[in-house]
This record gives C-alpha cells, structure tokens and sequence, in this order.
C-alpha cells in the first residue's frame, strides 16, 4: 500500500488481507462513524492499478459498503430527529433542508458522485430526517458512488498511478469541477424541459 493512503494500521492490514472485502469495510466505517477523507477512492484506484481485471469488484465493495454506511447514518438520523440534524449541519442548514425537500433524489446523488472535500455526511442526515423515501434515497446514492467509483477505476486501469497523484493534488479543483458540470447540466435540464408557458 502506497503512503498516499493514511490509515490505521489494523485497517491497513485488513485491506491487504481482504482486497475487495477491506475496501467494503473502510467505505462502511468513512460513510457512518468515521471520517476518511478521499482514503475509499485512493483504495479502489491502488487496487484497480494492481488488479484490473478485478477493478468492476473493487468498484462494486466500496459503493456497496459505502451505501451500507449511508444507510445506517440514514436510519439515525430518521429516528433521531430534527434536533440531531441542527446539531451536526452548523452552516448552512437552512439552504440544506430546503434543498432536500425540493430535490429528494438529487440531494443524495450530486454529494455522493462529488469527491471531497465536498461535504456529504450533512446531506445523508438531512435526507433522514425530512423522510426522503428510501428506495429513491438507496438508488440514488447507488448510482452516484457507483459512478464515481467505476469512472475513478476506469480511469487507473487506463492511466495508471499518475491518476492517484493528479486526484490528491487536485482534490479541490475537481469537486469544483464535478458540481459545476452537474449545475450546467441540471440547468439546462430544467429549461429543456419546462412546460408550455401559459399566456392570460
């Protein structure tokens, strides 16, 4: 395991023993209980480097683990309520709920297909407490970390180690960029597809 990836050494271990399997526990425990920033995409990209024949695998155990993370997190903030939701937002809660009751499925799509240091965790407890079904909540976050991931392990097998030194010195200018392609796309959308006006 290259020094890009900083974790724990017990975690270490367990990614090295369990390939796919460690990936899947480490995007579990960054998606509820803990936090490690950009570590689940520099795991798939080192073993999509390694083994790319098992990239799809890779790609599939950190979505999956990720969503059973998201889903617990989900859960907690369903049952504990408002309050609990306050407590974690901080800035910006108001713009937040209002935007996951406007856009339920987009709310957890577009922060779990942008890479960090985009906030997410915020947007998983707020889908929880105003009661974003959660069929549309698992879907939507399926489809977004599914992307991110395939596109990131594509994108290793293609290019190699030089992706994994671009993402980690460019983190910033990528999420930037990801969230204003999904702006654009999500505007000219909206305008493509509004209804007939009406003329009095």
């Amino acid at each position: 395991m290259q020094q890009t990836v900083k974790l724990p050494r017990w975690l270490q271990r367990l990614v090295a023993t369990l390939g796919g399997g460690g990936i899947f526990v480490v995007a579990f425990l960054d998606s509820s209980v803990l936090s490690f920033p950009f570590v689940t995409d520099a795991l798939v990209i080192e073993s999509s480097i390694q083994r790319p024949a098992r990239m799809p695998y890779y790609c599939a155990m950190a979505a999956i683990g990720s969503l059973a993370g998201c889903v617990w997190l989900y859960l907690l903030a369903k049952k504990g309520g408002e309050a609990y939701f306050h407590r974690h937002a901080r800035k910006g809660k108001d713009r937040i709920s209002g935007w996951v009751r406007r856009n339920a499925f987009l709310s957890t799509f577009i922060p779990a297909i942008l890479p960090p240091p985009f906030p997410f965790k915020v947007f998983v407890l707020a889908d929880g407490v105003f009661q974003v079904p959660l069929r549309t909540f698992v879907t939507a976050l399926l489809v977004g970390r599914g992307l991110r991931y395939f596109v990131e392990g594509a994108l290793a097998v293609r290019y190699g180690p030089v992706i994994l030194r671009f993402a980690l010195s460019h983190q910033t200018m990528l999420a930037a960029t990801v969230f204003l392609t999904l702006v654009i796309l999500y505007v000219a959308g909206r305008w493509m597809f509004r209804g007939p006006r009406v003329h009095l």
